[in-house]
């Protein structure tokens, strides 16, 4: 079985036309899940992106791996930066892959440090040299040299996944390709195709609600203030994206590996467009906030004749839950036996409920805000005086009710100590989040054990 994994950089679930979002154009993406499996309740560990990157390939929350904000430093040997290799001494589940023969190929965003260097198991190595910036003209590394690439990123991030299937279709050995965009990220104004934009053209968004400026949106997000242009260029990215992934599936089709390959769509985190008056993820606000739209990301995987087709899941299920399941599926064993996900390949086939609704609980963290969802509630909890938030999933969605101030005392201690107990077990109380001074400004360090140094966070001025 080979495997393609395609990862969006702060897309919300709520931006695909498989959603019921009538602004989107994704044929593609909606050809997937119209063909496979959704999870229409899969969440990311973290809302923001390295961290959240790091939990998905290690399988560990990020008090444990020690990425605990985006990276904003040790990506590349410069004057200005030297690298870091954040992730030196965790295995991702690519490691083990490698080790089983699988070929590992990544082509698009890596912002887990040291850019120049292949890690990790993979071999192929086309990345982009920090994180994120114009769409034109990226910054990439390109067999170990730094260079800047001519022409529409999605493009050049399409056309190498292209090319390593291409080289690598008729090898005994399987491959894992890891296609990791930058869409729909910023900047979205002036960096995007005019055949793309030109199709919102007079389009109201929506999708993308019209509220109050929330009390705790960061000073500094510009995207309110040109509203249409901003959501032309998002939805527009997202479209540009959407046609290199049917480019990726024609490639598939034409080398005759649809079948024997198993496709993931995903996001590294959720995003805000206007929803609950904010511009941005986990750290559009301060305090980080952990709404739906920012912690819940989609999940689709397709492999036609092996997986149903059309089938939604509406199982609560984290990408902690990722590691174990990629190994199962892929018949390697799972040596990591301290690690706090679930496989779910048992219920991507419909042989078996993940576990009892009652006993599923969700958690993310960032920083010293952590959450805890049920089926029926989410209670978000800042260390060490708030606020708390406490919202009834099922009568109140949209999460326009905080609760906490008015639910039974009981459910809120019962939520806090699945939480307290949960955190004690998994996370690495040298790097505890709650202590680290995460700011949402970036990571510049090393943050952990071993002598890594403190101080790891950056403090805008």
């Amino acid at each position: 079985m080979n495997i393609v994994f395609i990862m969006s950089d702060d897309q919300g679930y709520w931006s695909l036309g498989c959603e019921g979002n009538h602004d989107a154009i994704t044929p593609n993406i909606d050809a997937m899940a119209a063909k496979g499996v959704s999870l229409s309740r899969f969440f990311c560990t973290s809302p923001v992106c390295s961290p959240a990157r790091a939990s998905i390939l290690t399988g560990r929350m990020p008090s444990d791996h020690g990425v605990l904000d985006w990276i904003r430093k040790g990506n590349v040997d410069s004057e200005n930066d030297k690298p870091i290799e954040y992730l030196k001494g965790k295995k991702a589940y690519t490691d083990y892959l490698h080790e089983n023969g699988y070929k590992c190929g990544i082509s698009g965003k890596w912002h887990l440090g040291y850019s120049e260097k292949p890690q990790n198991g993979f071999e192929y190595w086309y990345v982009h040299q920090c994180g994120s910036g114009s769409y034109y003209n990226a910054p990439m590394i390109r067999d170990g040299k730094p260079i800047l690439e001519k022409g529409y990123i999605t493009d050049n991030i399409t056309d190498a996944a292209i090319s390593f299937i291409e080289k690598n279709a008729d090898c005994e050995s399987p491959f894992y390709l890891n296609v990791s965009y930058t869409a729909p990220h910023t900047p979205w104004i002036a960096n995007h195709p005019p055949e793309y934009l030109k199709l919102f053209d007079g389009c109201s968004f929506d999708s993308c609600p019209i509220l109050p400026r929330h009390q705790w949106q960061i000073s500094f997000a510009p995207f309110e203030n040109d509203r249409e242009e901003n959501l032309k260029g998002y939805f527009a990215s997202i479209m540009a994206m959407d046609a290199g992934i049917g480019r990726i599936m024609s490639c598939l089709s034409k080398n005759r590996l649809t079948e024997s390959t198993l496709v993931i769509f995903t996001s590294d985190n959720g995003f805000n467009c206007g929803h609950h008056g904010i511009w941005g993820k986990g750290n559009g606000t301060f305090p980080f906030n952990m709404y739906d739209t920012s912690v819940r990301v989609p999940f689709i995987l397709s492999m036609p004749g092996t997986l149903p087709e059309g089938r939604k899941i509406d199982d609560l299920i984290s990408a902690y839950d990722w590691f174990p399941t990629v190994l199962e599926l892929a018949g390697i064993e799972n040596q990591e036996t301290d690690l706090p996900g679930e496989s779910f390949a048992g219920l991507l086939a419909g042989n078996k409920q993940k576990q009892c609704e009652k006993d599923v609980y969700v958690y993310d963290e960032y920083g010293d805000t952590r959450m805890i969802r049920t089926s029926e509630w989410k209670y978000v909890c800042r260390y060490p005086a708030g606020p708390d938030e406490l919202y009834n999933m099922v009568e109140d969605p949209e999460e326009n009710n905080n609760c906490i101030e008015t639910a039974d005392s009981t459910i809120i201690q019962m939520l806090r100590n699945k939480m307290k107990n949960w955190f004690k077990r998994y996370s690495c109380l040298e790097a505890n989040g709650l202590a680290a001074g995460v700011t949402g400004c970036g990571q510049d360090k090393m943050h952990g054990v071993d002598g890594y140094e403190t101080g790891s966070f950056f403090v805008n001025k």
